[in-house]
């Protein structure tokens, strides 16, 4: 597979999607935020000072997918149609964070996608870190992509 993000001078380049099908695309990501039961109990039971730790980090995920392009330099600006951001944890010590973000476009939103999760969990730092500062953030990866011309994927688990 060539360099699609170099130009003929060897300069990086926003790749031209021009010709490229209109196509459905789904891009689902997840990144995992590993804490002190502690902290994860009280995000659950929303006793943190800074308010509903949850939905503040759902806000700021689906923002971040909105405005990927502005972060990343290549990334094409789309217009998403959908984002959902989901939460789980292992009751102990542990938050799931997952984002499925969608568009109908001649590029794909895995981007978009990895985003909104890394923005959430940088929120739920940020809400909890006077509780805990050692938190960890990670794995963050893409678990799933589908729509245009490379095809389907799935992480292998």
């Amino acid at each position: 597979m060539g360099m699609t993000h170099f130009n003929n001078q060897g300069r990086a380049r926003m790749v031209d999607v021009t010709d490229k099908e209109v196509t459905t695309r789904t891009a689902v990501a997840q990144t995992t935020v590993t804490m002190y039961p502690g902290t994860l109990a009280s995000i659950k039971a929303g006793k943190v000072g800074k308010g509903d730790v949850l939905a503040v980090a759902q806000v700021a995920g689906i923002m971040a997918a909105k405005k990927t392009s502005d972060w990343i330099p290549m990334c094409h600006p789309l217009p998403l149609t959908g984002i959902n951001i989901l939460f789980t944890d292992n009751d102990n010590n542990e938050l799931y964070i997952e984002a499925t973000v969608k568009t109908t476009g001649k590029t794909g939103v895995e981007m978009e996608a990895l985003t909104a999760v890394s923005a959430a969990a940088l929120t739920i730092y940020d809400m909890c870190k006077a509780l805990q500062k050692d938190m960890v953030i990670g794995p963050t990866q893409l678990q799933s992509k589908s729509g245009g011309k490379s095809g389907d994927y799935q992480k292998e688990q």
